[in-house]
């Protein structure tokens, strides 16, 4: 009746991805304009520490 719908999506702010050393890195959506690049916004040791990081970056881009 369901059928998987594939891979998941990232969230539409943030990424996380898992780095060769284990570490989780978040970067932001956006590219940077001048080099073509995302912004490193942080590099946790856990998923769970860069969900909680990235929900943090959440709150303070909406209460400016």
């Amino acid at each position: 009746m369901f059928s998987n719908p594939g891979p998941r999506k990232p969230h539409p702010c943030c990424m996380i991805r898992k780095l060769k050393s284990g570490e989780y890195r978040l970067y932001s959506r956006k590219k940077n304009a001048k080099t073509g690049k995302r912004r490193n916004l942080g590099t946790f040791s856990s998923l769970t520490a860069a969900k909680k990081h990235e929900r943090a970056v959440q709150f303070f881009k909406r209460a400016g």
